[in-house]
């Protein structure tokens, strides 16, 4: 018989055998991703009215949709409570309107297991529209037909940047699921 070679059996890091993800970036890296895109709008720009998505909640989308299982379905909560923290809206919207796309994100993966990318993509646009406005009305705001023309690009914008924003977790799954470690 003959000897394989033995490049087939290795990788950037050596052998491919015997090796395992980091467990504290596998665990880290979906929770650290969400906090930073809910930061990510107050470094961009401060102004009256928001311009930029909840890219927080949009990676929470994105995370929920690539990875079903990944996250428990409470994590909405104390993640909605960290972007409450940054968004200026008021302390606890987000902590519902979060909770409420998870539930709303599990009972349409329970009806519907096999999705493709054009059903995750309306169904997280749907979300997003719907968390958009429901923002609008926990923010105090009179809603107003020019408060929600000068809004509605930021509600467009939201639903147009979820393909990139599926396309950077699943980049960021596999730098969180990539061999990092020798098991003994």
């Amino acid at each position: 018989m003959q000897r394989l070679d033995p490049r087939a059996r290795s990788d950037i890091y050596g052998r491919r055998i015997n090796r395992a993800p980091s467990p504290l970036r596998a665990r880290s890296v979906p929770y650290l991703s969400i906090m930073a895109g809910s930061v990510l709008p107050v470094l961009l720009i401060a102004d009256l009215m928001p311009l930029s998505p909840s890219f927080g909640f949009l990676m929470l989308l994105g995370w929920r949709m690539v990875r079903p299982g990944l996250m428990p379905l409470w994590a909405g909560a104390p993640l909605g409570a960290f972007d409450d923290l940054f968004s200026g809206q008021p302390f606890g919207s987000a902590v519902l309107l979060w909770s409420l796309a998870m539930i709303a994100i599990e009972v349409i993966e329970t009806r519907f297991p096999w999705r493709g990318f054009w059903q995750d993509w309306f169904t997280g646009g749907v979300i997003t529209v719907v968390y958009w406005l429901a923002a609008l009305i926990v923010s105090g705001a009179s809603l107003t037909p020019e408060m929600l023309a000068v809004a509605l690009p930021q509600g467009l914008l939201s639903v147009l940047l979820y393909p990139i924003i599926a396309r950077v977790v699943a980049g960021l799954d596999r730098f969180r699921l990539a061999r990092a470690r020798k098991l003994d």
